[in-house]
């Protein structure tokens, strides 16, 4: 059984027992979040829309953390000019407890 959630204007594939980065939630370690659902399948077959509004998927936030570095450098040729960032971008590790019907 897999389904298709929703978060922010992102959608992931998840089943039962994974653990997906998602962008930074407001959240604790520990924290059990819920995700709207958008699609479900399962061994009844497919259900979209209606059908699948009626599932939620329930995760566990597993980690706080941040993500490796990204190196930005910027240089205007013969204007000895140059710029060099680094950027690191937060994220919340959520592990997929179960997709239920509510």
């Amino acid at each position: 059984m897999y389904a298709i959630i929703e978060n922010g204007s992102k959608q992931y594939r998840v089943a039962n027992g994974d653990v997906v980065n998602f962008e930074k939630l407001d959240a604790n370690v520990g924290d059990k979040v819920e995700f709207n659902v958008l699609l479900v399948s399962d061994e009844n077959g497919i259900k979209v829309a209606k059908d699948a509004a009626g599932f939620k998927a329930v995760g566990e936030v597993t980690a706080q953390a941040k993500d490796k570095k990204v190196i930005v450098f910027k240089y205007k040729a013969k204007k000895n000019e140059r710029k060099k960032q680094g950027h690191r971008q937060p994220f919340t590790s959520v592990k997929i407890v179960e997709i239920v019907a509510k």
